[in-house]
């Protein structure tokens, strides 16, 4: 019997390897801009974040999404992952 192929992902902070449709990808759009990609679609270098608010928390603070999207993370970029992170706080509340 033939099993179909699960793409398998790591989260950027906490590198919990779970299942590709089970994380939050962050790319930049091809204008430049930061976008959270929750569907995975988007073309342009991407990372992966887990649901875990601690996580999002970390990623805003630290270095660790600007280099692995090899990129500097502008202020538009972090009030938008800040926004998403106060959604997924409420979420879990």
């Amino acid at each position: 019997m033939h099993t179909k192929h699960v793409p398998v992902r790591r989260c950027v902070v906490c590198g919990v390897r779970v299942p590709q449709r089970e994380l939050v990808r962050v790319a930049y759009a091809p204008d430049g801009e930061l976008q959270v990609d929750g569907g995975g679609r988007r073309s342009g270098r991407g990372a992966y974040l887990c649901h875990n608010p601690e996580c999002w928390q970390k990623v805003l603070k630290g270095n660790r999404l600007s280099n692995a999207l090899r990129s500097e993370l502008t202020e538009a970029g972090r009030s938008r992952l800040a926004a998403y992170s106060d959604s997924l706080r409420e979420q879990t509340a």
